[in-house]
């Protein structure tokens, strides 16, 4: 069984890679062992991803063109 934190709290950010505009964004919450929740920005209240920090980990690296 998979259990969702309670991100009624969760600090936001944005991703660096964004456009810089306010609605076009990927937005990460930090703080939650293991876990990365994901949401997107134009819909904050709306669905959310999380991902195990053994997935986001490499996909980071791999966007980021370090591999």
């Amino acid at each position: 069984m998979t259990h969702t934190p309670d991100l009624s709290t969760a600090a936001w950010r944005k991703s660096s890679y964004s456009d810089g505009g306010d609605n076009n964004c990927v937005e990460v919450a930090d703080g939650y062992a293991g876990m990365i929740p994901v949401r997107d920005s134009k819909v904050p209240d709306g669905p959310l991803l999380v991902f195990g920090a053994n997935s986001w980990d490499p996909f980071v690296t791999k966007i980021k063109g370090d591999v």
